[in-house]
């Protein structure tokens, strides 16, 4: 099969277009990864690889040879030797019973909802919750960055109305810095959802009315806030740390 030379060529803006605009991908109903060990991961996850653009064949995958100057082009990486690949957009169903829930709000960069997805994935969450300006989790930048979390984790993307409905009921505590919250240590057992806002603002107002309390992270005087991925990554392991140890 003769390589893809042109950056011209349907299939190369194709991704390109995937690449750089939410608004295709959600069109598409696909979104782009990069790199072997991803393309490894989502085959392992059982995601639905339909295009696969490298220099050389992989078998079992569709894959459309390209020359290296098309890799780069479409490459969401910088100096990849690639495969580039698209996945098909599934609804992974979120588990029957509602259990844990880290709800993220306007947190906008994609590395940091990447690296929730993956702290989400590893913790056993039920669920993400996206709302309100939260980052893409298809944004190439956010898959990388859940180190192919994305493929396995349940992730929902609401506003504020439709947060109530996307919980079920499950009690949802906002961490937050106010005075009198509980301790993240100290939340509640069962079902339970926590909510992190974005490193500047913190929760709206609108969304922290919705929850049943707030919860604190203990930190020595002077701290200011903690990275918001790391903040989520504490609220989980505190939500789960009572079913430990998992076996091997």
């Amino acid at each position: 099969m003769e390589p893809i030379r042109s950056r011209q060529n349907g299939i190369v803006k194709r991704f390109i277009a995937l690449g750089a605009d939410a608004k295709a991908r959600l069109e598409a109903g696909e979104y782009l990864g990069a790199g072997m060990t991803l393309l490894e991961e989502a085959v392992a996850a059982g995601a639905e690889v339909t295009c696969v653009l490298a220099g050389e064949d992989i078998p079992g995958l569709p894959v459309r040879l390209v020359t290296p100057e098309v890799l780069r082009a479409v490459s969401p990486l910088q100096n990849s030797p690639g495969p580039v690949f698209t996945v098909r957009m599934r609804p992974v169903p979120a588990a029957e019973t509602l259990r844990r829930a880290i709800v993220l709000e306007n947190v906008q960069d994609p590395g940091n909802v990447g690296t929730v997805l993956r702290t989400a994935a590893a913790f056993g969450m039920d669920l993400v919750v996206l709302c309100g300006a939260c980052a893409d989790p298809y944004n190439p930048k956010t898959v990388r960055a859940s180190m192919g979390a994305v493929f396995r984790q349940a992730v929902v993307k609401t506003d504020i109305g439709g947060l109530e409905d996307v919980l079920r009921g499950v009690p949802l505590y906002g961490a937050a810095l106010a005075p009198g919250g509980t301790d993240v240590r100290a939340l509640p057992a069962g079902p339970l959802a926590v909510a992190v806002g974005n490193e500047g603002k913190g929760l709206t107002e609108a969304l922290l009315a919705k929850c049943a309390g707030t919860c604190r992270i203990p930190m020595r005087p002077g701290t200011e806030s903690l990275n918001a991925a790391v903040a989520a990554a504490v609220a989980m392991w505190e939500m789960v740390r009572g079913e430990m140890p998992w076996p091997d």
